[in-house]
């Protein structure tokens, strides 16, 4: 997700010599320097320090370790937090009481660019940097913003873990095809290409998806027959307690994280 940040900001602009990146790893900072010409080094130096913007995107998992010794690195800046599950008490706590934290959750369709983003940012952040992290997560699609932190579990749940939702949609359409007699390659084709066109003229279209549902189901109709029995098994019903899974273990997961 971080190199999608960086490949999205230098297309829309952002000049290499702005971005300096903190990366442990030899072998994953000359990568970085080699791809998009940014400074790379292993631990803060002085050009952490000159930033007003960090971005963090660390392994939840090591994300306490990563901020011990940023403290006071951090101190005056901006600090946007990608890092899933990892609530804003822990992130001020780890960073010695900072806090000017935003928190986003986006989701790996960033990665070509057509990633959507949800921030959300406490009373005490101003518009100036609710509006440069929304810049940073623009550069690889969509944003949006909500009113509470506790609401980035279900943002979790729908987009965060929801392209592998639609990957396992793909890959049971493609499946069935080929179980109803459908060379394999012809039903994957058809299965993406369903699930794209699909998704497009419901983002194009200015109705609801419930409606362009109803244009395409026909009484008496093929499309009536397996939407029938969707209702039979009660797959909404099922996706909606699937969904509530997800989002209960995001929470669960930002307790467990902030416990040190």
């Amino acid at each position: 997700m971080a190199s999608a940040l960086i490949g999205g900001l230098l297309a829309k602009g952002t000049q290499p010599a702005s971005i300096s990146v903190i990366e442990r790893y030899e072998s994953a900072r000359e990568k970085l320097v080699g791809q998009y010409g940014v400074r790379a080094s292993a631990a803060a130096d002085e050009t952490t320090r000159s930033a007003d913007t960090l971005l963090l995107a660390v392994k939840p998992q090591d994300l306490g370790a990563a901020l011990a010794p940023l403290g006071e690195v951090a101190r005056g800046k901006l600090v946007v937090s990608i890092c899933a599950g990892v609530r804003l008490i822990d992130l001020s706590r780890w960073l010695g009481g900072h806090d000017r934290i935003v928190r986003s959750m986006p989701n790996t369709p960033a990665l070509i660019g057509a990633g959507i983003a949800a921030l959300y940012a406490p009373p005490g952040v101003g518009a100036g940097d609710r509006e440069r992290a929304e810049a940073i997560l623009r550069a690889v699609g969509e944003t949006v913003w909500v009113d509470a932190e506790a609401l980035l579990d279900p943002v979790t749940a729908v987009s965060g873990s929801g392209p592998a939702y639609v990957f396992w949609f793909i890959e049971q359409l493609a499946q069935s095809g080929v179980a109803l007699g459908l060379a394999e390659e012809t039903a994957r084709k058809l299965a993406l290409q369903t699930v794209l066109g699909a998704a497009r003229l419901a983002a194009q279209s200015g109705e609801s998806p419930s409606v362009l549902r109803e244009r395409v189901t026909s009484k008496g109709g093929t499309t009536e027959a397996a939407l029938r029995v969707f209702d039979e098994e009660r797959l909404a019903q099922r996706m909606r307690r699937a969904l509530e899974a997800a989002s209960r273990r995001g929470a669960e997961l930002g307790e467990q994280l902030g416990r040190d």
